[in-house]
């Protein structure tokens, strides 16, 4: 498994070129202590306070497990049931300057390039024994941005394990290209048939680390079996020169390093 540790977060830090390798050859590097404990714990604390707190909302989507949606799994609190929240980096202090940490934002730029854009952030929750797995997939489909080269920084908030529901992937298969992908019940999954289940690869990761992923790279999550949580944030970035393949001038995306240009991504 490509691994690499960053240690300190205070300033930029560099993938070597085997690492850099890794990536190519792989599509994916798993990155150990991008920040302190003390800030891992301080984004758990926020989290939480979203989730089962009073904190307010608003700006944010949140996303409810679909089988506590439709009132076929019961859970004590409303906070027990909820599977993603997205926008956090806009419109949360201690989020934003994760999105923005050198520890992150270095790697990314030697991958993407040094003009870079956010073009989503989505709090990823599996609550013991609520959340559901997600299918083997690829993130590009599901945005119309070109080329299809984005890096996504999957950061654990909490230990993510193999019973909790850590990420598997599958090395190399990002060449590929787009694999045909199928509506199936509450998912949106690679169509049977094109990968091997028995190629997926474990990564296990130990919170306040990152796995940095290719947005062609197949990947899937298990459901939650155990009895601890497993909550990450992906933090998704492209080059400022990709270009918004949709329908309009598509949105306006947050500038995390580098120059906006003339006709890419606004």
């Amino acid at each position: 498994m490509a691994t690499a540790d960053l240690g300190d977060s205070r300033a930029s830090v560099a993938l070597t070129s085997q690492q850099l390798e890794q990536y190519e050859r792989d599509g994916y590097l798993v990155v150990e202590k991008l920040i302190d404990p003390d800030r891992v714990r301080a984004l758990a604390e926020r989290l939480r306070e979203y989730t089962h707190g009073d904190r307010a909302t608003t700006g944010l989507r949140v996303q409810v497990e679909p089988k506590v949606e439709r009132g076929e799994l019961k859970v004590a609190q409303r906070g027990d049931g909820i599977r993603k929240v997205e926008g956090l980096v806009e419109h949360d202090d201690l989020f934003a300057a994760l999105g923005s940490d050198p520890a992150i934002v270095g790697p990314i730029a030697q991958i993407v390039g040094p003009d870079v854009k956010m073009f989503r952030n989505a709090a990823l929750l599996k609550p013991p024994g609520v959340g559901s797995s997600k299918g083997v997939h690829q993130d590009a489909p599901y945005w119309p941005i070109e080329p299809m080269s984005e890096c996504s920084c999957w950061f654990a908030i909490d230990d993510a394990t193999p019973e909790n529901g850590c990420m598997a992937l599958l090395p190399g298969a990002h060449k590929l290209g787009t694999l045909p992908h199928v509506h199936v019940t509450d998912d949106y999954v690679v169509e049977e048939g094109r990968y091997a289940t028995g190629d997926l690869v474990l990564a296990p990761l130990k919170a306040g680390g990152g796995v940095l992923f290719h947005a062609l790279l197949p990947h899937y999550t298990a459901a939650n079996s155990s009895g601890s949580w497993r909550r990450a944030i992906a933090l998704s970035y492209m080059s400022a020169q990709s270009r918004y393949t949709g329908e309009g001038d598509g949105p306006t995306y947050l500038q995390i390093a580098g120059r906006s240009f003339p006709g890419c991504v606004r």
